[in-house]
């Protein structure tokens, strides 16, 4: 079989198309920038494409379905870039990439340290020799109550390398999941809000979740609260997030990925006058810590989901049970 593959990265993913592409028996044609409607037709004749964190809306869809593309498989666990409803409507299968939740959870916590002991301040001041101490002082994490808001298996994952460190552990998800519970106590979104010194966020982006930590949930949280998201940038209103920590009620926060970040991150972009004002104006402040939405960048990860990608284009051109469809 065949399968045409945009945004190809030659400097991480080709050795592992590479070898996946040989090891399951599969032809790849490859792009190495974004499907768009002008280069969309470079996919004719293959009826299976992998994609990275481009748009995927109506028109792009439309142009598919007439060159007779009959799945997109992303290669992200996320899938919130795709118009999945017009996919539906036009009977093109959507998949997933599911990876490792090592790499994302690792990283999570990583953000979650960095921020309480303020480490960007810290690391800015060193660079210009300024080595004094008044202002750079952390607080202690063993003390905090850390609140996990989504308990998937990332989620999982963070409070399963949480439970060392001697926090409280407070979880909130739709779907309560036993293994998480040996960890933490499950309790409301609202009590989570009230009761906790940092939250992390390992929820997918839906229409019910939007703005999730908007002005008014940020009003119920804990004074100087530490936020740290490494899931999807919808999740937060950006602006009050912003007026958040400008009022001191956010102590710090922490994001690896952010709202409107498509055309930006993975993009060299040093050159340009960004249209994110929301973005820059988080990048400016001492107390904030902004990564380009990497959190998943590891080499087992890249493999993964390489791997899942073309795998689960070979289950669905061969009518197999296919763990990454998205229904």
């Amino acid at each position: 079989m065949k399968v045409f593959v945009f945004s190809y990265r030659d400097f991480d993913e080709a050795e592992y198309f590479t070898k996946c592409s040989q090891e399951l028996g599969i032809e790849l044609g490859i792009c190495r920038e974004a499907p768009s409607l002008e280069n969309l037709n470079l996919a004719e004749g293959y009826e299976y494409i992998s994609i990275l964190t481009s748009k995927i809306d109506s028109p792009l869809l439309e142009k598919m379905k007439e060159l007779g593309i009959r799945m997109i498989s992303t290669r992200t666990i996320g899938y919130d870039h795709i118009d999945c409803a017009k996919a539906r409507e036009l009977g093109i299968q959507i998949s997933n990439a599911p990876y490792s939740p090592n790499g994302v959870a690792d990283y999570a916590i990583m953000l979650m340290l960095m921020a309480s002991r303020k480490m960007k301040h810290i690391m800015e001041r060193s660079d210009i020799q300024d080595f004094s101490l008044k202002g750079i002082q952390g607080r202690e994490f063993a003390s905090f109550t850390v609140g996990i808001v989504g308990t998937g298996r990332i989620g999982k994952t963070v409070l399963k390398h949480l439970s060392g460190f001697g926090c409280k552990l407070l979880a909130y998800d739709l779907y309560p999941s036993q293994e998480a519970e040996q960890y933490a106590t499950y309790v409301s979104l609202e009590e989570l809000f009230a009761q906790c010194d940092l939250i992390s966020l390992h929820t997918p982006l839906t229409e019910d979740n939007y703005h999730m930590i908007n002005a008014e949930s940020i009003s119920r949280m804990k004074e100087r609260v530490i936020l740290v998201n490494t899931a999807r940038g919808g999740l937060i209103d950006s602006e009050a997030l912003i007026e958040g920590l400008e009022k001191g009620k956010i102590g710090a926060a922490a994001l690896d990925v952010v709202e409107k970040e498509f055309g930006l991150y993975y993009f060299d972009l040093k050159s340009e006058v960004l249209d994110n004002r929301e973005l820059a104006i988080l990048k400016s402040f001492p107390n904030v810590i902004v990564t380009p939405h990497m959190a998943f960048y590891t080499d087992r990860d890249v493999h993964d989901m390489v791997y899942a990608s073309l795998k689960s284009c070979l289950l669905a051109s061969r009518g197999e049970e296919n763990p990454w469809r998205v229904q």
